[in-house]
């Protein structure tokens, strides 16, 4: 399989996480050849283009757009951010891949979520409902899928404690006794670019992508604690409170109900999980909540990152 085959990045100006804006650096550190789907020619373009990527700008739900960007690539990694249209949006690249491309590697990030459910068990979320669906549709398609399941990413978690930590010291949030295991985004960009890079022998896996250690809130916290150096605490704030705090932060209805139900999991201790996929995959241990915080001390400076 050649080096120089062209490869396919979606959702490649992300925020949250910026997964395909870091799979596509992590590629072209690699030299190897990365055109980047974007909804919009802004700065994020830019960015993408001064790493040396080609941008292409359009909408993963109109065929069109995709069959142009998909146009000439050989391997294609699917990201999009917590979306009512996903499931239309994955239906609709499985379809022009079909049609139009001759790959050798698709890449989907799913999320672990998944794995825990069937046609009879299933989650309250739409967005996890619709990831379900779609990695159906992916396995129906007899492209050579490759699906990559995160846990909720460090990030996430981060921007729902940030507010908290510099007002007074403290996480707040409903999840109980339950364990979880928090992945960098960094991390999860790494897996994928080095599966696209040579995707010989992941054709057809799941990888589920965890930190290196399920823990309660009270012990990640801990590890807060220790980044920062100052006294970072968890406090279990009742449901009802804390989903109406969140409901008042304006949040597109979709995103509002897929948070809610990550909350729900996390008390119910679904996100009790663990692997050594990323570990197994870059060949370096996935990144720890402590590290992390070390790494990102700014986003706790000021409310909300900013």
């Amino acid at each position: 399989m050649s080096t120089n085959e062209l490869i396919l990045v979606t959702g490649a100006a992300g925020r949250l996480g910026g997964v395909g804006r870091s799979v596509v650096e992590l590629l072209r550190e690699r030299s190897l050849p990365v055109r980047a789907l974007v909804r919009t020619d802004d700065e994020r373009a830019e960015a993408l283009r001064a790493a040396g990527a080609e941008v292409v700008v359009g909408d993963l739900t109109r065929a069109a757009d995709v069959a142009r960007a998909m146009e000439g690539s050989r391997r294609m990694f699917f990201g999009m951010s917590v979306s009512a249209s996903y499931l239309e949006a994955t239906v609709v690249a499985a379809a022009v891949a079909r049609e139009r491309a001759n790959l050798d590697a698709f890449v989907n990030m799913s999320q672990m979520t998944v794995s825990q459910m069937s046609l009879t068990e299933t989650t309250d979320s739409p967005q996890q409902r619709q990831h379900w669906l779609a990695e159906q549709v992916l396995n129906w398609s007899s492209l050579p899928i490759i699906h990559v399941r995160p846990t909720m990413f460090l990030q996430s978690l981060s921007l729902l404690a940030a507010d908290s930590i510099l007002r007074d010291g403290t996480i707040r949030l409903p999840f109980r006794q339950g364990k979880t295991s928090p992945v960098d985004a960094q991390d999860v960009a790494e897996v994928i670019a080095t599966v696209l890079a040579n995707p010989a022998g992941h054709v057809g896996k799941v990888y589920e992508l965890t930190g290196p250690k399920s823990q309660d809130m009270h012990s990640l916290a801990a590890e807060f604690s220790a980044a920062l150096g100052r006294p970072v605490s968890y406090v279990d704030v009742p449901f009802e409170q804390w989903r109406d705090a969140l409901r008042r932060q304006g949040l597109p209805e979709h995103v509002f109900h897929h948070i809610v139900t990550m909350a729900h999991l996390h008390a119910a201790n679904r996100y009790d999980r663990l692997t050594n996929n990323v570990e197994t995959i870059t060949g370096r241990p996935a990144t720890s909540a402590r590290d992390f915080a070390a790494r990102h001390a700014e986003m706790f400076a000021s409310a909300r990152g900013n």
